[in-house]
């Protein structure tokens, strides 16, 4: 069996500076560390970081005062910050600084007296967190239909901003409705999909044309890991996604003599080898890397956290 590995995969930047926060924070201010939501939505991922002594919690009620708290790599809404500023917990922010960028983008349209759009889907913690930012009303859409049903003026001043993780077709079509809908209407094209998410789904693109089956490594409630199966679906052929190796269908392999490989930005490489482990118990399997996009960006870490060397980090690029 011939194993295409997609390039590139698995962790972005984002995702390694979130970790490595909370990994520092237990190393200089030792456990527990409490971390408000699953700091990235992988569970191999919180599970080791809960056997250092990370302590996962949904409400701020759930941490001790005066305790370490990490806000996870999806960002919060700003009556979360009030409420830890208020009853004086150490904060760190480990919210991505592409969602950070999103939620200064959504301010300031608001700012200007415009009505705000958010494309995304509800219920993730991205989209609470920038609905929870922006400081005024917002209209959430997921597809074309929902802008149609939106209960706005169609020459009302109108912006949009995205939630980073989306598929860049699926929101090009929902921006091409609002622009076809709407006669003043400023946004940023598909530029607020993160780079991270845009490589990682051409590279699942590239790969569709030469495999006959799509493994995707990710957790179910990874929203970008979910759009990378559901573009091997859309292009035909068999895709799914798998938190590892051991959950691998030998089903799935029948008659199938190439497999493309591929991990959401929060699945950890050593995930990605244990699915070639599993594809290896069935029968002689050959690895072979694709070309793609090589990411070399790396994000500063908070400054309470950082070593001399990280000063040369840079923030955005």
């Amino acid at each position: 069996m011939r194993v295409l590995l997609a390039q590139p995969r698995g962790f972005c930047a984002g995702v390694v500076r979130a970790i490595d926060i909370v990994n520092r924070s237990l190393e200089k201010f030792g456990p527990p560390v409490y971390v408000r939501h699953e700091i990235v939505h992988n569970r191999h991922v919180v599970e080791t970081l809960e056997r250092k002594g990370a302590v996962f919690v949904e409400n701020l009620e759930e941490i001790p005062d005066g305790a370490v708290t990490i806000f996870s790599a999806h960002g919060v809404a700003q009556s979360i910050i009030d409420e830890a500023k208020g009853r004086g917990l150490p904060v760190l922010d480990a919210t991505c600084p592409l969602v950070t960028k999103v939620h200064i983008q959504g301010k300031r349209y608001v700012a200007r007296g415009r009505t705000l759009i958010l494309i995304g889907h509800a219920g993730h913690p991205e989209v609470e967190g920038t609905i929870g930012q922006v400081g005024g009303p917002v209209h959430l859409v997921s597809t074309i239909e929902d802008v149609v049903r939106l209960d706005i003026p169609n020459d009302a001043p109108v912006a949009y901003v995205t939630q980073t993780t989306l598929s860049v077709d699926d929101t090009r079509g929902v921006i091409a409705s609002l622009q076809a809908r709407f006669s003043d209407l400023q946004g940023p094209d598909v530029a607020d999909i993160c780079y991270a998410t845009q490589h990682r789904q051409s590279g699942v693109r590239q790969l569709c044309d030469m495999v006959e089956l799509l493994l995707v490594v990710g957790s179910q409630n990874s929203s970008n890991s979910n759009r990378l199966r559901e573009i091997g679906v859309e292009r035909g052929i068999p895709s799914y996604l798998i938190a590892d190796g051991s959950v691998l269908d030998p089903a799935w392999l029948e008659g199938v003599k190439t497999v493309g490989l591929t991990a959401g930005a929060s699945a950890p490489e050593e995930l990605v080898l244990d699915v070639i482990e599993a594809l290896r118990r069935h029968g002689p399997v050959e690895v072979e890397e694709m070309d793609g996009v090589r990411e070399t960006l790396e994000f500063r870490l908070p400054r309470e956290l950082r070593e001399p060397a990280d000063e040369a980090l840079v923030t955005d690029r």
